[in-house]
């Protein structure tokens, strides 16, 4: 047999000849991903934009700052809520006739939450009449002696404002004059628990009624819209404002049972009812958790108060928003004729004396005597509107 040594050395010669091939292609391989980038066209230069100078904004004029409800100011240019508008701050100071804390007002004082008060101009509401509600509070016994008259003299003029709470049905009333008359369906006793009864349902109304003003009387004021209107124009109705004139010279102490258990007191300011009394809508939604949906009735019966009363403690006590004393508002509490009679178209309210003392009432002289016009309320509308069709023609424009 022949020697089988000549395929062996052919094979491995062919293995060779493979691993020589394959480490020639790695070779060849790695030396064109190394040529690769050395073959591409060289990459253009791009002009990059230059950083723009920074520029210092010029200070902001002060004149287009307006102050917010929370006391920050806000640019008028950001603010989406309306506060950005210019509004006009000239000429707004004015003297609030009323006592602060025993002592008299000073210029420009306006109410400010948790019990601030700032001093000086600040911007003027835009204020019309029908962003004012006014609340009268009545009862049936008294819609012929009282109601009446004052449909027939200032209500006249706000007919679309006015909203007269009492506690029966007139529907004859009703249909005659077209006033808004709203059965509260509360008692008609002069109680506590009455009177809280129809607060409450002032307040829902008012809430619902997207006003701004909240302003409460009794039926037995006279309220001059005029001067309403520039009172209240003197404030923002997003500020918390609470105007008033109070019945006693000192802070009313009651048991405090709505934070605490009885065992302390707290002190603080009231308006009374009986001279009138106006809120701002900002401070009203404030007072939400202790005034609505029957809440003020609940808080009135913790405090064991009336309405004007609790209306008082809600906002000293609980939320710390002070009143601002004015001798703007008067009720038959006070000497009406001491009232200096230059001054009473300027004034917000008056009043008349009731049964005990008739003839306290503002002096003022007209066209009607005091026998045809014991309250004096018919003479005050001729001298403000002496085109009404009952004013005697030879009615002035001036008091005596």
């Amino acid at each position: 047999m022949k020697p089988l040594h000549r395929p062996v050395r052919m094979h491995i010669a062919s293995v060779g000849v493979s691993k020589f091939c394959f480490l020639f292609s790695l070779a060849f391989c790695g030396l064109l991903l190394l040529l690769i980038p050395a073959l591409k066209p060289p990459t253009r230069t791009l002009d990059l934009p230059q950083p723009r100078p920074q520029v210092r904004p010029a200070p902001e004029d002060p004149s287009h700052r307006v102050r917010s409800p929370g006391g920050s100011d806000h640019s008028d240019e950001n603010d989406s809520a309306g506060w950005g508008r210019p509004i006009q701050t000239e000429g707004i100071t004015k003297e609030i006739h009323g006592p602060k804390r025993g002592t008299d007002s000073k210029e420009g004082e306006l109410a400010g939450g948790k019990g601030g008060r700032v001093s000086g101009s600040r911007s003027r509401d835009l204020l019309e009449l029908k962003d004012i509600f006014i609340a009268v509070k009545t009862t049936r016994k008294y819609h012929k002696s009282r109601l009446e008259l004052l449909i027939q003299t200032w209500v006249s003029q706000a007919k679309e404002q006015t909203y007269i709470f009492t506690d029966g049905e007139d529907k004859e009333l009703r249909t005659r004059t077209g006033a808004n008359i709203i059965n509260t369906n509360c008692s008609a006793a002069h109680t506590r628990q009455a009177l809280c009864c129809k607060m409450s349902v002032e307040y829902d109304k008012f809430i619902e009624s997207q006003k701004k003003w909240f302003c409460h009387v009794d039926d037995d004021n006279y309220v001059i819209l005029p001067s309403l209107l520039q009172l209240l124009s003197s404030y923002h109705h997003s500020q918390d404002v609470y105007l008033g004139r109070p019945s006693l010279d000192h802070p009313i102490e009651a048991a405090e049972r709505v934070k605490s258990d009885g065992s302390v007191s707290v002190k603080f300011w009231f308006a009374t009812g009986g001279a009138g009394f106006c809120i701002s809508r900002g401070l009203a939604l404030k007072m939400s958790p202790w005034a609505s949906l029957g809440n003020f009735i609940s808080t009135a019966e913790k405090i064991r108060l009336p309405d004007d009363c609790t209306i008082g403690y809600i906002i000293e006590a609980l939320l710390e928003v002070m009143l601002t004393h004015t001798h703007l508002f008067h009720s038959h509490l006070e000497n009406l004729q001491k009232l200096p009679t230059d001054t009473v178209l300027e004034q917000v309210t008056l009043s008349f004396g009731g049964f005990e003392n008739r003839r306290n009432v503002v002096s003022v002289a007209g066209g009607f005597s005091l026998f045809e016009d014991p309250t004096r309320f018919k003479t005050v509308h001729c001298l403000l509107y002496p085109d009404t069709n009952w004013c005697p023609k030879l009615q002035h424009r001036h008091t005596t």
